[in-house]
């Protein structure tokens, strides 16, 4: 029978490391990116003999990241995969405030990690895949954040909204492909990661929105990564996938 392959970023914590477990399955090809090996990972792959890979990789460097997908898909064979996915999730945690009070290299670097490299690895993908007769998908994990303004997070929200509209444009070039890849950049909802404890630790005067998301920790309306990535892939697997190319778990 064949394959589905399966291409994540941002692997090593939080909804990416959530989703690459539960990706984990027979008849699965699983290839993960991120800046740090995920160890757990590895071994849960080994102890139920799944087939995952690995890269170590800083995708602030996206041209290597992209360059590196191209001459691994070129070596695949197509034929023995009948689903190709791949998943951009990796997002850069960056300093709470305006943004000039982040340093040219961290805003540089940030937009690298949520924009660039999220375009530069769909782009190889698509080229990569385009001659297969394999179904294939691209799922860019979008934010609410994207959809709505936030003080002492414009770099964020500007890397979000342009995930949404890179999604929407890529939809149209695929759409007059011959077997185009479908397209979604889906809001996950409000997820109890890294990136909540890091909104929640900023300072109130540069971030006026702390106490709502102290709220969300006190009232328990964070899911948890797990469910997070449970519901995301659940999305993904929608016979409807592609029809609403920004869309939202919640929804």
């Amino acid at each position: 029978m064949a394959d589905k392959l399966f291409i994540l970023t941002g692997t090593s914590r939080g909804m990416g490391a959530a989703i690459a477990e539960q990706l984990l399955a027979p008849g699965h090809v699983l290839l993960c990116l991120a800046r740090h090996r995920n160890d757990a990972l590895a071994a849960q792959a080994q102890a139920s003999g799944a087939r995952c890979e690995q890269w170590a990789l800083d995708l602030a460097r996206p041209v290597e990241a992209a360059d590196r997908l191209d001459a691994w898909l070129a070596a695949l064979d197509a034929a023995s995969f009948d689903a190709a996915t791949l998943i951009n999730n990796a997002a850069a945690l960056t300093r709470i405030g305006p943004i000039d009070e982040c340093s040219s290299a961290e805003l540089a670097s940030a937009l690298r990690v949520g924009l660039e490299a999220p375009l530069l690895l769909s782009a190889a993908f698509l080229r990569g895949t385009r001659a297969w007769g394999a179904g294939r998908r691209v799922l860019n994990i979008a934010s609410g954040l994207g959809r709505r303004a936030m003080a002492g997070q414009a770099l964020y929200c500007a890397t979000k909204a342009g995930i949404d509209h890179l999604s929407r444009a890529m939809a149209l070039d695929e759409a007059m492909r011959p077997n185009g890849a479908k397209i979604v950049s889906l809001a996950p909802g409000v997820i109890d990661t890294d990136m909540q404890r890091h909104l929640r630790a900023g300072d109130a005067a540069g971030f006026p929105e702390k106490a709502n998301f102290i709220s969300l920790k006190e009232q328990g309306q964070l899911t948890s990564a797990s469910d997070a990535a449970a519901r995301v892939l659940g999305y993904l697997a929608r016979a409807d996938f592609g029809a609403n190319v920004t869309a939202d778990v919640r929804d």
